[in-house]
């Protein structure tokens, strides 16, 4: 009762529409578009339809960068921003109002009836959530360029007109720049703050283009000079303001930073217009490391590290440590590839995220790779010659991860013998049980047979 559609390996999202091996009956969801950019603010439509041939007993959309498929109605990061609309036949539309750059992720539509649960492994709509930037770039003597963009194409404007604001208030001259990409202004000693917005859209400006703040590390790492910056030229001589955690610690254009082991962010603005300060600057903090595919790790497979930080300037180096039975090691990347994974691997592993500002460790990881019985040998106690009439114990012994939890004991030309532990214990012993004997060693994962072993019973 499925449907298939195919798709080429790197353009997952770009898969064809769904087909039904067997006529028409089958169920399946149709997207109405596979990728979706719209601005920061706005409200989006994602819609598809879908076909099941049973009663209907649920609907519902989902991140799918969740673990787990979640209704987003009942998701506290969409409250009050999430609305679903349309019937069976027609479309059925997920609309999300004040979108953020955090919305921006995969979004699918599963539903559920007396017989199935549709829907959560298929591609659906990529949502991608833009705010407008503004770049400054030197031009003439005494001129510069603002350039409005966004970080992808706009879907239901691929040619937007933009509107430039001055100080707040909407610029009209001249005709041939105001609906452009790109304003040349002149810099001269006014306050003059600019700011862009899409036509049709006009209430979701660009940030204000004004402050930044550039780290400089001294020769003691422990130390940074910060010094405020800004895009604005300001009238007469401007009073820097520096916050430290939220909190005013001087007012001075640079400031001598001395960085402890805390996590502190600082900010800077100028007297006047706190209001447009720089964004903050911090080192690495909420430093973790995630497994993908998440669940049991088994030896050959492919195994991803992924080390993620919060930082400003951005993360610029990341070091990963590991230790698998000796000293630690270093590797490096935000990103770990096991391609095939040995057990070898097994280990403790951390990452380091480091950035101008500072650095910060993960918690340890415990990596546990699963493998099936391995050197599998069968030893004979007591050793030497084997009187009739003494006992005989054969012990299985096997390298496996998650142990051996089934053994199975073997007589050369012989049938199983009776027992499921590792060991086999053959009392009151006659010629009759001299012979070749081996065993096979199981887990979850595999099995393996040993060599055999010759008991050579003397009378």
């Amino acid at each position: 009762m499925d449907s298939y559609s195919c798709a080429v390996k790197g353009h997952e999202d770009l898969h064809s529409p769904a087909v039904c091996v067997q006529g028409q009956s089958c169920s399946r969801v149709t997207y109405t578009k596979r990728g979706i950019c719209v601005l920061k603010g706005s409200t989006v439509d994602i819609s598809c339809t879908y076909v099941g041939y049973y009663y209907t007993t649920s609907t519902f959309w989902f991140r799918s960068d969740k673990s787990t498929p979640e209704d987003l109605t009942t998701d506290p990061g969409y409250a009050g921003r999430v609305e679903y609309t349309g019937t069976y036949k027609g479309p059925f539309t997920l609309r999300i109002t004040d979108l953020r750059e955090e919305d921006s992720a995969e979004y699918r539509f599963t539903f559920k009836t007396d017989n199935i649960e549709w829907g959560h492994s298929f591609p659906g709509t990529t949502l991608s959530v833009t705010g407008l930037q503004v770049k400054v770039t030197p031009a003439a003597k005494g001129q510069r360029t603002l350039t409005c963009s966004t970080t992808c194409i706009l879907t239901d404007n691929h040619n937007p007109t933009y509107i430039w604001y001055k100080n707040g208030q909407r610029l009209h001259e001249p005709a041939s720049q105001q609906h452009s990409s790109n304003l040349l202004v002149v810099w001269d000693s006014s306050v003059n703050i600019y700011s862009c917005a899409v036509e049709g859209q006009e209430d979701l400006h660009s940030p204000v283009v004004c402050f930044q703040v550039k780290v400089t590390p001294e020769q003691n790492s422990e130390y940074k000079t910060l010094t405020c910056s800004t895009t604005c030229i300001l009238t007469g001589n401007p009073t820097y303001i520096w916050y430290k955690n939220g909190q005013v610690v001087t007012e001075k254009m640079s400031l001598y930073a001395v960085l402890p082991k805390a996590v502190e962010s600082y900010y800077c603005a100028v007297k006047g217009h706190e209001d447009l300060h720089s964004p903050a600057v911090y080192g690495p903090k909420s430093t973790s490391v995630s497994v993908s595919p998440s669940g049991e790790i088994v030896e050959g497979s492919s195994v991803t590290l992924t080390c993620s930080s919060d930082a400003n300037p951005p993360v610029d180096r990341y070091t990963w440590w590991y230790k698998n039975g000796g000293e630690f090691q270093s590797m490096t990347g935000p990103q770990h590839v096991f391609n095939q994974i040995q057990s070898s691997d097994t280990g403790e592993y951390y990452c380091e995220a480091q950035n101008e500002m500072g650095t910060d460790r993960s918690r340890t990881i415990n990596m546990d790779v699963k493998y099936d019985p391995r050197n599998t040998s069968v030893s004979v106690s007591p050793s030497g010659e084997i009187v009739e009439g003494s006992s005989v114990t054969l012990t299985c012994s096997s390298d496996a991860n998650p142990p051996v939890d089934k053994y199975t004991w073997y007589k050369k030309n012989g049938a199983s013998l009776t027992g499921s532990e590792n060991t086999f214990l053959i009392t009151n012993i006659n010629s009759e049980d001299s012979g070749e004997y081996y065993c096979e060693a199981e887990n979850k994962y595999g099995r393996l047979n040993s060599s055999s072993v010759s008991v050579d019973v003397q009378c």
